[in-house]
């Protein structure tokens, strides 16, 4: 296939092999992801950022350690916030491109626009400086890892965990172009002998009549949906939604505005189920629970990687219960130990002299506010991002993904 540049690891694996490394790319995507999202609870609280650059805060030592006592909550919370805004914007205009040059190099250029979000706040030197560079990047939250380097006071608690996002940001920029393209997005742009190539190449040599199939398959649907063209557009995709009269409906029986609003009101409503509170302000939790401000820091890195560990027992239960059911049983898992742990928390604070119960209350509401995490890890955290791509035609995933972005970014800018 001269089409393809030689250096393409889709000539050089197959079957399974292929399908790993494709994994491994998307995994490290996820993983840059993951690192932003599970990184904001202690730059907050660090006391070059909160006191000497942003100045929401001052100086206060409690319980032996020195941390930041807001003073300016509007400024604290605007400069977390004023990110969603920049992934509202982000997304949209990602999608775009991506129906334009493909998933490829939207990947590459979304890592080029991360290193430089990245570079901007590792070097902020006040709240203006930082927000600009946020509107590039996601939140962060480096934890207790740095929180020993100068007692606390020291810069490098929070620029060196920004910092260190740079790296697999680079590593994905070096690798994302031995990788193959979308085979439904080249069969979209008339590309057609490289997607069966690589739909062969995935499938193996003695599946090449599956693979011919499939090829088949996205070929037909591609040309169904380019004859709804019209629908193609975001403003077109959320009209949808409208009345006939009123230039809505303009997908007919493919029902795109349905769909959008679906991925939109999901996203919104995974985030006010209240994750992003637990995981950015984690450590005002523990701290509430009666634990020390130095333990309450581990306790929220522990429950981090609780987090992400949760992840897996989606991997074995996804599919078996299906989206609905997932959805459901996570509602009562976290509904049932956020109350316990809300309720042990206040027992704790209500036993600040009895430090027997004040112990055991304390444990108790930490460990449920685990639970809480690790349910959702298990439910919500998956299927919202799932859905978008499994319940839009392929003329409009990009965007459909996009719409599923705009509503996460709704969610977490509204909570």
């Amino acid at each position: 296939m001269d089409l393809i540049s030689k250096h393409n690891i889709v000539h050089r694996y197959e079957k399974r092999k292929l399908l790993i490394a494709i994994n491994c790319v998307a995994g490290l995507a996820i993983f840059f992801f993951g690192y932003d999202q599970g990184m904001m609870g202690s730059v907050n609280v660090s006391i070059d950022y909160g006191a000497y650059r942003m100045k929401y805060g001052d100086v206060l030592l409690q319980d032996g350690a020195n941390q930041v006592e807001v003073q300016n909550s509007t400024l604290q919370g605007g400069i977390v916030s004023v990110y969603y805004l920049g992934t509202l914007v982000g997304c949209l205009l990602g999608g775009w491109i991506g129906e334009k040059v493909g998933r490829i190099k939207v990947m590459a250029l979304g890592a080029v626009w991360g290193v430089v979000g990245a570079s901007l706040q590792t070097s902020a030197m006040n709240a203006s400086w930082m927000i600009c560079g946020w509107c590039r990047r996601p939140v962060y939250d480096p934890q207790s890892g740095c929180s020993f380097v100068d007692n606390g006071f020291s810069p490098f608690v929070w620029r060196f965990p920004i910092a260190f996002q740079i790296l697999p940001l680079l590593f994905l920029l070096g690798i994302v172009f031995f990788f193959p393209e979308s085979p439904r997005w080249l069969v979209k742009v008339g590309r057609e002998a490289e997607a069966r190539y690589i739909l062969g190449r995935l499938r193996g040599e003695d599946e090449y009549g599956l693979a011919e199939a499939e090829f088949q398959d996205i070929r037909n649907i591609a040309e169904l949906e380019k004859k709804s063209g019209k629908s193609n557009s975001y403003f077109h995709m959320l009209w949808d939604i409208m009345p006939r009269r009123i230039g809505g409906g303009s997908s007919g029986n493919l029902h795109i505005g349905r769909r959008v609003q679906l991925v939109i009101w999901l996203q919104i409503l995974q985030e006010w189920i209240g994750i992003a509170g637990v995981t950015i302000y984690a450590n005002d939790i523990f701290s509430q629970a009666g634990y020390s401000v130095f333990k309450s820091r581990w306790i929220a890195g522990i429950n981090d990687i609780f987090y992400m560990f949760s992840t897996l027992i989606a991997v074995f239960t996804l599919d078996r219960l299906g989206r609905r059911v997932t959805l459901y049983w996570g509602n009562i898992v976290m509904g049932i130990s956020m109350f316990l742990s809300g309720g042990f928390s206040a027992l704790a604070q209500q036993n600040q002299n009895n430090e027997s119960k004040r112990a055991a209350y304390g444990a108790a509401g930490a460990a449920f506010t685990f639970v809480f995490t690790a349910g959702f890890g298990a439910t919500w955290l998956t299927v919202p991002w799932l859905y978008p791509a499994e319940i839009f035609p392929l003329q409009v995933r990009a965007k459909g993904n996009a719409w599923g972005v705009v509503g996460w970014s709704i969610g977490n800018g509204w909570t």
